[in-house]
């Protein structure tokens, strides 16, 4: 039996320091808790760049560009030393993790953003970093676009876990090539809500036959920092509910059996039986007995994709 936590709290907006530190702090708690696998929403690290929808694509350039660097100065540069308090904290607590982060990309330009959901190990070693591949609607405007190298399953001691972030959870081949890998604990970590998000999550599990945990995002007005430019204007209620969570767990086959937990700050507990995964595809098992590679088939390009290439021909 695995003891699953998810982490239904708002970040300390645009504070990338302070939101890791309340990281740590939750997933010490989680695992007090008895929990064996914590999980945190999309960009939890440090805050889902919420103004897109709520400022012209394109316009209010000066305001949209004040933002975008305090969003580009708090993302993770996962190559740097950004994420050892929780590398840490998953190591002292033997417990398996999952975030969502604003991260820097440090290979190429080193300035481009992406949507990045980790999984990091029990013994605090990163797992797989897998980048959001299809940015939505205005989200184009901020986060680059993502490769297949982190389209993948990984072995943890808390199952096997494979995460899609938001809106890619409604590209069928992208969840099939999870399905094809054997996932058992399929994270949907998202800024949606609601009961058509949660009715699109019970037919993910109805379809892969495994346990989906969806992790919403939750802010209120409150929780943007008073210095946030053009507050008044923008969130001018601070009782608002910019996101309402609905974070959840639903079994295999379709079942919710914890949450959601909507208009709450907390963290949900549910404790899940992996075998439940196997024994539901007895009668539907979509890349197994019920596919057919004769008519159909899914290739994925997961090689690391670059703008350029240095062919180092000039060497004896």
């Amino acid at each position: 039996m695995i003891r699953l936590a998810i982490v239904q709290q708002a970040p300390v907006f645009l504070d990338k320091t302070k939101t890791i530190e309340a990281a740590v702090n939750f997933i010490t708690q989680a695992a007090s808790e008895g929990a064996n696998l914590v999980v945190f929403t999309e960009t939890f690290i440090a805050g889902y760049p919420t103004w897109l929808w709520r400022l012209r694509p394109g316009g209010d350039w000066t305001l949209s560009e004040t933002l975008y660097q305090q969003l580009l100065n708090n993302a993770v540069n996962i190559d740097s030393d950004d994420l050892e308090p929780i590398y840490q904290a998953a190591k002292e607590n033997g417990v398996t993790i999952v975030c969502g982060m604003e991260e820097r990309d440090n290979k190429l330009s080193q300035a481009t953003l992406y949507n990045t959901v980790v999984t990091i190990g029990a013994d605090g070693t990163l797992l797989n970093k897998h980048r959001k591949l299809m940015p939505t609607n205005p989200e184009r405007m901020v986060w680059g676009f993502g490769d297949a190298t982190g389209l993948k399953v990984v072995d943890s001691p808390a199952g096997r876990i494979g995460s899609l972030l938001c809106w890619e959870n409604y590209m069928p081949l992208a969840r099939y090539a999870l399905y094809a890998q054997n996932v058992e604990i399929y994270i949907a970590p998202t800024y949606d809500s609601g009961e058509g998000w949660i009715g699109s999550l019970q037919h993910i599990a109805r379809e892969g036959r495994c346990y989906v945990v969806g992790c919403g995002n939750i802010m209120q007005g409150s929780d943007f920092p008073d210095d946030f430019p053009e507050k008044s204007s923008i969130y001018p209620d601070p009782n608002e509910w910019v996101n309402p969570g609905d974070s959840l767990v639903i079994a295999p086959g379709g079942e919710i059996v914890a949450g959601p937990l909507h208009k709450e700050k907390g963290v949900l507990y549910c404790d899940i039986d992996l075998e439940q995964a196997a024994l539901s595809k007895r009668a539907l098992d979509v890349t197994g007995h019920y596919s057919r590679p004769d008519i159909f088939t899914l290739k994925v390009n997961n090689a690391s994709q670059s703008p350029i290439e240095f062919l180092n021909k000039g060497e004896s």
